[in-house]
């Protein structure tokens, strides 16, 4: 004998207003409605439930004890919603991002200040985040955005995962700032690969996409790069250009001012990488995420347009 939860809060209902007409009001559904669940409920437990009487309704002991539980069922689906409301409050304001080192240093921060601006109650917290692992965080629900970097085809996610192209990174030639190429040359001047085959290399390390964009440019060219350095970070490859050890390629949205040295557009073959931003694609639950991926797009733009034609 299984007392149905519909059934529990009822009777509850009738306990709390004296009448069936009280519940029916309380549910939104007609007295009629009401006997009728009321007559199948004592047809299923096989005991009388409610006694009416000309003043309204009163419940049998079985009613009343069962009554009991439709109360507590009654305080549990409101502490339930309330808890849901609270929940949902907290995740429309929380915003959870990652972003490879290039991204966090020059699209996040406009990004961020903007938010703040907006929001300022939002609740965010950003990770710094290799780019290969940015669509398994987001999938996991572990990160609302994850800004990365692909040299080759975006990434295809499951359709539970979208990725927004933010822009296009073009790849520069970083040169010691008296190396010949730049001095004997107007500012600016493109650069083709094959006028680098005898210089010396500061490389990202081997396996990563990046030294595969390099390697397969330099193989095109005609030549296998002269290693003297390989690196995972573009800052340490800028430095070591800075000493004269040689000659890098990198990421126009990575170059910073390094002394003693300078960067030319890399015309044959013009090189890039794309960068984006990656989010569930139902972000009903982190409306902030919509948000923040609107305004990155609107720094990259900003950012693209400071670049002169050099970059």
């Amino acid at each position: 004998m299984t007392a149905d939860p519909g059934q529990l809060r009822l009777l509850a209902l009738i306990d709390r207003h004296g009448s069936l007409t009280g519940a029916a009001h309380a549910l939104g559904v007609t007295p009629a409605a009401v006997t009728q669940q009321v007559a199948r409920a004592e047809r299923e437990l096989s005991v009388p439930l409610v006694v009416r009487g000309p003043r309204g309704a009163s419940l049998t002991a079985a009613g009343a004890l069962l009554a009991e539980h439709g109360r507590v069922i009654d305080e549990q689906t409101e502490q339930a919603g309330e808890r849901l409301a609270a929940l949902l409050g907290h995740l429309s304001l929380r915003l959870r991002v990652g972003a490879f080192l290039a991204a966090a240093l020059h699209l996040l921060p406009p990004a961020l200040t903007a938010l703040r601006h907006r929001y300022p109650r939002a609740d965010v917290s950003v990770e710094d985040l290799p780019s290969e692992r940015g669509v398994e965080r987001v999938t996991a629900g572990e990160l609302d955005v994850a800004v990365i970097a692909s040299w080759a085809l975006p990434p295809e996610p499951s359709p539970h995962i979208a990725v927004h192209t933010l822009m296009r990174d073009p790849m520069v030639i970083l040169l010691p700032d008296d190396h010949p190429l730049v001095t004997g040359s107007p500012e600016g001047t493109p650069l083709r690969m094959e006028q680098l085959r005898d210089e010396s290399w500061v490389t990202i390390l081997a396996g990563h996409a990046a030294r595969e964009q390099l390697d397969r440019a330099a193989g095109e060219a005609g030549f296998t790069p002269r290693i003297r350095f390989q690196t995972a970070s573009y800052d340490v490859a800028q430095a070591l250009v800075g000493t004269g050890i040689g000659v890098a390629l990198v990421s126009r949205l990575a170059l910073t001012p390094v002394a003693g040295t300078t960067h030319r557009p890399l015309a044959d073959p013009p090189l890039h990488r794309d960068v984006h931003a990656v989010t569930r694609s139902d972000t009903a639950l982190t409306p902030l995420a919509d948000v923040f991926r609107t305004l990155l797009i609107d720094v990259a733009a900003d950012l693209r347009g400071t670049w002169t034609p050099r970059g």
